[in-house]
């Protein structure tokens, strides 16, 4: 019997094996999930069996071929200096009955039942009963019948350890005649499936006799679904190679059956080839002025947004060809970026298609899957070919920062042969297995973070960012479209409603925070749903419509009947302001937000730095350097002559705390608004409460630039924080931020901590000059 071992102590039993005779002893486990069994989880009674053949195989394991040579009781196991196991027991025999007449009565029995049982079995059996007669041995015997039985392991080790002949004997006669009923139904089974077989063959010659009897007689011209098939093919313009291909499958579909699981597999095949658009496209001439009217009037301000599009539509019709880098809208949720990408098919006449990327894991969703695999379909680039029924369309690949490998494959390597132009000339689909010519398809991408975007797939991109929007977009953005756009959903005219522009800026400022307009949409909806029930309740009572004179006041006081208590508060609870506070602004994926950092201080310390809030390593980082830097300042300049008390930080432990706890924060922007967190927590100092900060700082005490400025700033000014300190080399992108906001704002560049801390505490006392 072969035997696979994989275990290492079990390799090294086979191989001491070959210096005790070849003699192994083969017991089962007691727990077949037990993974590495103990000597405990091991069954007592085995096989004492020799090894005749052992070979290696390339997965570490070992195959051996081993004979029995009888029942072994294990007394004693040891576990060897080598790692393997040792049995210590003895071969146990068998155990006759004295009773002849009894024991011949069960051998005979049991020799019957095992030829019935043989003779039920499929395949040749006609050595194994010439085996079963010439056995005497009712043990021998009783082994035989054993190892063709399907018995449950328990089962077969109970009748391991039965050393008493008739006992098991009759086990096995139980055993047997159920073995023997489970073999008599699957018999009748197979009789029956055989039957229903050949009467699915005899139908379909004849179908087939039928089909060539009528097209003889002319009662049925052409082929039928095949000739429908072949004509739309010669319809569809495929290319000279996919057209050769088509009609090799053709002709194998007529040679098939249709009742031929095969004949729908390339039925399906050929209807996909027939429905691509190989030679069809839509004409697309290129208006600037049109394309800029269109973008004007579907998008408020995105100015830059803009410029860059109609910039690229320039020289797209300069060339007379769309080839080039592909664009990638980059941007918070609900700034517009797919609504972009309709804008821009709607301004080149082409047809927009829409193709979701977000959590796809599985590279075929790219390229397909082959034909072999049941249920095997195109993958998302050729279905949206297919549905916009145009071989040049303008087709978004929405959320492709969201791409995610396993070991499904990498989508993200497949999507290098679509966006890459001198690639996607030749595309080929696995379910297709045909070049498919995707050059004359502009496509444009949409992600809201640029570092999860793989790095040879952001090289074929180029990075447009559609950055947040201020109060003053936001409202222009609902006056202008979302009012209209809800007033249309929820059935109501502009004679039946009154929303001031009052009521509006207070649920921008106090009823939503976000970079773009999602939210803001879904509390006008709330509105306009508390109307559209005045206004039913008003038509049920009076029998008329509202008129003119009778229009919903949707009166800034009404806000909270409709939309419930304010949510964000432009004065904040932190911005009663207290030593150990200091307020820094930070980039995230849905813009900007507000971080108030926190800082206290603890004597009878050791002076270790404590630091909460889920950050990262980089703000960790942040936090020490902060921490060095005001050490430092302590011991060369005039800081600790404007402290309270003389503070020996080697005394005191300093805990620093970032709300919120449950959110993960990382980036290298809040060294100095930690640094100033601890000194205002020193020098018991409070930070005027309209500031904020950003600035990424060095051992040197440096302040070097960081990125995300404008959401920053715009965060700022929705908190309604109107100083701001920024690194003096973010100076250029502050011309990125719209005018109403700048002028708001008062901005604050520096160089160093010098800088900072002299601007943020009103002194002097922290420069060198002051010191010497």
């Amino acid at each position: 019997m072969p035997l696979v071992v994989g275990r290492g102590r079990s390799i090294k039993a086979v191989e001491q094996s070959q210096n005790a005779d070849n003699l192994l002893v083969v017991v089962t486990q007691r727990v077949l999930t037990t993974g590495d069994p103990q000597i405990e989880d091991l069954h007592k009674v085995g096989t004492l069996c020799k090894v005749e053949g052992s070979t290696p195989t390339e997965q570490g394991s070992r195959q051996i071929i081993v004979t029995g040579i009888g029942r072994y009781r294990v007394m004693e196991y040891n576990l060897s200096p080598g790692g393997y196991l040792e049995a210590r027991g003895e071969i146990v025999s068998d155990v006759y009955s004295t009773y002849e007449v009894r024991n011949q009565a069960l051998f005979y029995n049991l020799k019957e039942l095992a030829r019935e049982v043989i003779e039920l079995l499929p395949g040749a059996t006609e050595p194994l009963i010439k085996l079963i007669d010439r056995v005497e041995d009712p043990g021998y015997l009783c082994n035989v019948c054993a190892a063709y039985l399907s018995l449950s392991l328990s089962e077969k080790q109970e009748l391991l350890e039965m050393v008493q002949i008739n006992e098991r004997i009759e086990k096995l006669l139980n055993a047997m005649r159920k073995e023997r009923e489970t073999l008599q139904m699957q018999r009748e089974i197979r009789d029956k499936m055989s039957e229903r077989l050949n009467k699915a063959q005899r139908e379909a010659l004849l179908r087939e006799q039928l089909r060539t009897i009528r097209s003889e007689l002319g009662e049925e011209p052409g082929e039928g679904i095949a000739d429908e098939l072949e004509l739309k093919l010669q319809e569809a313009g495929l290319p000279e190679e996919a057209l050769k291909h088509s009609g090799e499958e053709l002709r194998r579909l007529r040679a098939l059956p249709p009742i031929s699981a095969e004949y729908h597999v390339l039925r399906t095949y050929l209807e996909w080839l027939a429905a691509l658009p190989w030679n069809k496209k839509t004409e697309s001439p290129i208006d600037l002025q049109r394309a800029r009217r269109i973008l004007d009037e579907d998008h408020y301000g995105l100015e830059e947004v803009k410029k860059r599009i109609l910039q690229f539509l320039a020289v797209a019709k300069l060339k007379n060809d769309i080839r080039g880098p592909i664009l990638c809208l980059l941007g918070p949720p609900g700034v517009g970026k797919t609504s972009l990408g309709q804008s821009i098919a709607r301004a080149m006449g082409r047809k927009f298609i829409r193709t979701s990327l977000g959590g796809v894991r599985d590279e075929a969703e790219i390229r397909g899957h082959r034909r072999t695999y049941v249920g095997s379909m195109p993958g998302r680039i050729i279905q949206s070919i297919k549905r916009a029924g145009t071989r040049n369309p303008l087709m978004l690949l929405d959320e492709i920062d969201k791409l995610r490998a396993d070991f499904h494959g990498d989508p993200s390597s497949a999507m290098l042969e679509v966006l890459d132009p001198e690639q996607n000339r030749n595309f080929t689909d696995h379910y297709i297995d045909l070049a498919f010519d995707l050059s004359d398809v502009f496509f444009i991408t949409t992600a809201n973070v640029v570092d999860t975007i793989p790095p040879p797939l952001r090289d074929r991109m180029e990075i447009i960012e559609v950055s947040s929007y201020t109060s003053y977009e936001k409202l222009q953005i609902a006056k202008k479209y979302l009012i209209p756009k809800q007033l249309s959903e929820h059935g109501l005219r502009n004679n039946q409603v009154i929303l001031p522009d009052e009521t509006l800026c207070k649920v921008i400022s106090h009823y939503t925070r976000e970079a773009g307009v999602r939210d803001l949409q879904r509390k006008i909806a709330a509105l306009f749903r508390a109307t559209a029930e005045k206004v039913v309740e008003w038509q049920d009572k009076s029998g008329s419509t509202l008129t003119d004179g009778r229009a919903i006041d949707l009166g800034p006081g009404q806000l909270q009947e409709f939309l419930g208590p304010e949510k964000y508060f432009p004065e904040k609870a932190e911005r009663i302001m207290k030593p150990g506070i200091a307020p820094g602004v930070a980039w995230t994926p849905q813009g900007g937000d507000i971080l108030y950092i926190e800082a206290t201080v603890m004597p009878s310390g050791k002076g270790n730095l404590i630091l909460t809030g889920q950050l990262g390593e980089v703000m960790k980082e942040s936090a020490q350097i902060a921490l060095s830097v005001t050490r430092a300042m302590m011991s060369r300049s005039m800081m600790a002559m404007v402290l309270r008390k003389s503070y020996d930080l080697s005394q005191y432990d300093i805990h620093i705390h970032v709300p919120a706890g449950a959110i993960p924060k990382d980036g290298p922007s809040a060294g100095i608004t930690i640094l100033c967190a601890i000194v205002s927590l020193f020098l018991t100092k409070s930070i005027f409460s309209n500031l904020a900060m950003t600035g990424e700082l060095t051992l040197r005490g440096a302040v070097l630039p960081v990125g995300g400025i404008k959401e920053k700033v715009l965060a700022a000014h929705r908190a309604g924080l109107n100083h701001i300190i920024l690194p003096k080399r973010n100076e250029s992108d502050l011309i990125y931020i719209p005018k109403e906001v700048r002028d708001q704002i008062h901005f604050t560049l520096v160089d160093n901590v010098e800088e900072v801390l002299t601007y943020v505490f009103g002194t002097d006392a922290f420069s060198a000059q002051a010191a010497a």
